[in-house]
């Protein structure tokens, strides 16, 4: 199935911040919340849009804000936070430009500042301190080694194993960690699509490609919820974001056809097909 009318609603946006690409004037690529230039393209290529010249400027848009120490740089202004690299990453690899050689300077600079417990922080504290703000991001980090699952070969690095292990420890946890407080209660449970947000669906399927977490008890307790969710095998949507409620894709309270094949693809990944 083609949702060419769902690729249209996207494209619809490209000039709603001022500038082509659904980015402003002064080129800021992370602004306009679910169709900002990032989530834009991550919508499309989840959507299967081709990757066509359109594609390939945007993503050069990117490419051009990548610093000599591998970091994005996606404001003109303002610091460089881990998030707004790993954003970069995510999107740049999900459009299949992982093997590209600029990206191994991105990844050079992610173990590099990585946290000893593992994950990825960065240090603006909008809720204050405290002790839970001296753990990594779990947001930002599952949505690195979301990324690094599209690098051949790179779930099998034992570097990456401490930020696995830390995602595993928050589902103990439950209670909000890092400076931006990323906790699992309600609204993590609930089966979120497309993937936005630090959620089960997305935890669950982004830990499936990591062999290390398939017998850890803690995983499997999340697959076995997630599944309990599902109807007859097939994903129903729980929660959308509100711009995307039109959409056929992602329709909330229905089944949806394009999560239900991730949901495939984690039974794949746990060899259970």
């Amino acid at each position: 199935m083609t949702f060419t009318a769902d690729w249209q609603r996207i494209l619809d946006q490209r000039h709603h911040l001022g500038d082509d690409f659904w980015t402003t004037a002064d080129r800021r690529l992370n602004k306009g919340g679910i169709f900002s230039l990032m989530s834009s393209l991550l919508l499309l290529k989840e959507l299967e849009y081709p990757k066509d010249d359109m594609i390939r400027i945007a993503l050069d848009r990117i490419w051009a804000t990548q610093r000599p120490d591998g970091r994005f740089k996606i404001s003109p202004d303002g610091a460089i936070y881990p998030c707004q690299t790993i954003n970069a990453f995510q999107v740049l690899c999900a459009w299949g430009e992982g093997e590209d050689p600029r990206l191994i300077t991105t990844c050079d600079h992610l173990l590099s500042t990585q946290e000893a417990r593992g994950g990825w922080r960065c240090k603006k504290f909008s809720f204050g301190k405290g002790p839970e703000t001296e753990l990594a991001n779990p947001g930002p980090t599952l949505s690195a080694l979301a990324a690094f699952a599209q690098m051949p070969g790179w779930t099998q690095r034992p570097e990456l194993t401490p930020s696995v292990l830390f995602l595993l420890d928050h589902w103990d946890a439950k209670v909000p960690w890092g400076p931006c407080h990323y906790g699992m209660g309600t609204l993590f449970h609930q089966i979120e699509y497309p993937f936005q947000t630090y959620n089960l669906f997305n935890y669950v399927l982004t830990l499936s490609y990591y062999p290390v977490a398939h017998t850890d008890p803690r995983f499997q307790e999340a697959v076995t919820l997630l599944e309990s969710k599902l109807d007859k095998g097939q994903v129903v949507v729980e929660r959308t974001n509100p711009k995307l409620a039109n959409f056929d894709f992602c329709r909330k309270g229905e089944v949806s056809q394009k999560a239900t094949q991730h949901w495939q693809t984690i039974l794949h990944n746990l060899h259970r097909e």
